[in-house]
């Protein structure tokens, strides 16, 4: 098929950047055909590119319509891969064209066809008259043809993969870079939250105050810029508030030492030997006569224990008269006394509010180590709130602990009987 046409039919005028980029594919052509064309022979599968170009779009200045445009002129070349080496020229009629674009308007095609000859995707090859169509030889092959070219689309393939690999990297980026500002976002905050609401020393309202600027939603369309002044703010913050929040701690709250903090142990059944009077018995036997303990109270067998009381927490049968003895702090907060874990459980309630542990901390204590552990341990803290800075974090520390199956009242109990001892 030999070209004929290289201006524009009607009283569009020729236009430099077209006759240079006519130019431009004549040269690249004829660079193929003598085979100097090196790695990259104008070929392309017509739909990976097409794809390519969508991502790489805004390199090209291209709206999504006009490449719904190129993507019908496209679907007119019958063969899937797109040689440039040679003329690809496609004449669609305009109904057709306008069938294959969702029924975009006349108006709608041209301009947009006009952005693609801009771009430099298209060039059109009009005949005579104007109109579209192909002369064919007694054989059916074609001779001539007059539409649209797209020889330049398939000879800027590795422009566009390479466009949109780019695209790609960038997106890749900016995605990394708004996982990182909404972490840091979550971070701050919580820790935040944890300093104001466990009373500890800090100029938590300044960092309030400093994450209200650096807080709001990510918006979508967010450029790589911004998102990295954005987070280099965020982890300036982090950095100030996670060395404020660990200085605010005590030195028993840091500690893992158990004689200094009264942290339980790990491993809830390692001490199966605490018995109720305090004393370590060998073997797990029971004592065959009652005995005195270390506080001057006997045992009274006929007292119910807390797991018989009510059925919640895990106490290791602790009795009602062993605990008033080892905490008899907590009697002095009952309104008409404690006889009953049940009573013990509501003086908790009232002490666990003047120790400022917020409710939801002490839901979940309860939740976690059953109602009536949940009292033993308020009652312990109260025993010894002043080694305790911060009553809120301890009980939530041990929550953790009940939560993950490494918590047990016996090593508390134990430390207190101790105490009560030297």
């Amino acid at each position: 098929m030999e070209r004929l046409a290289t201006t524009p039919f009607g009283g569009a005028p020729l236009r430099a950047q077209t006759f240079a980029l006519q130019t431009r594919v004549a040269r690249r052509q004829e660079a193929l055909k003598a085979g100097e064309g090196g790695n990259d022979n104008g070929t392309a599968d017509k739909w990976q590119l097409i794809r390519a170009l969508t991502e790489a779009r805004e390199v090209y200045a291209l709206s999504d319509r006009s490449i719904t445009v190129l993507e019908a002129l496209t679907s007119f070349h019958p063969e899937r891969t797109l040689n440039g080496a040679e003329p690809i020229i496609v004449f669609p009629s305009n109904a057709e064209l306008s069938m294959r674009t969702r029924g975009m308007s006349p108006a709608t095609l041209r301009r947009h066809i006009a952005f693609l000859v801009e771009a430099g995707f298209v060039l059109r090859r009009d005949s005579p008259n104007g109109k579209r169509f192909c002369r064919r030889d007694d054989h059916g092959q074609m001779e001539d043809a007059f539409g649209f070219d797209l020889a330049p689309l398939a000879l800027a393939a590795a422009d566009i993969h390479a466009a949109a690999e780019r695209v790609r990297a960038i997106r890749r980026v900016i995605d990394r870079l708004r996982a990182e500002v909404t972490l840091h976002l979550r971070d701050i905050s919580k820790l935040i939250s944890s300093g104001l609401e466990e009373g500890r020393a800090g100029d938590w309202m300044g960092y309030t105050a400093a994450l209200a600027s650096l807080s709001g939603r990510v918006r979508r369309n967010a450029d790589q810029e911004s998102l990295e002044a954005r987070r280099e703010g965020l982890m300036c913050l982090r950095a100030e508030v996670e060395n404020a929040y660990p200085n605010s701690l005590t030195e028993q709250e840091m500690s893992a030492n158990d004689s200094d903090s009264e942290r339980h142990i790990q491993n809830s059944n390692t001490d199966q030997y605490f018995e109720e009077s305090g004393k370590e018995l060998k073997n797990g036997a029971k004592p065959e006569v009652e005995t005195e303990t270390e506080v001057g109270v006997r045992r009274a067998p006929e007292v119910k224990t807390a797991e018989a009381d009510t059925g919640t927490g895990r106490t290791n049968g602790l009795s009602l008269k062993r605990f008033l003895a080892l905490c008899p702090e907590i009697a002095n907060y009952a309104k008409h006394g404690i006889r009953t874990w049940r009573d013990a459980m509501e003086t908790a309630e009232l002490v666990r509010s003047m120790l400022g542990v917020s409710p939801d901390a002490w839901a979940k204590a309860k939740t976690s180590m059953g109602d009536t552990a949940a009292a033993v341990t308020i009652a312990f803290i109260l025993e010894r709130a002043e080694g305790i800075r911060s009553p809120g974090g301890y009980l939530r520390d041990l929550t953790r602990k009940a939560e993950s199956g490494q918590f047990s009242i016996s090593p508390m109990l134990k430390a207190l009987a101790n105490t009560r001892t030297e």
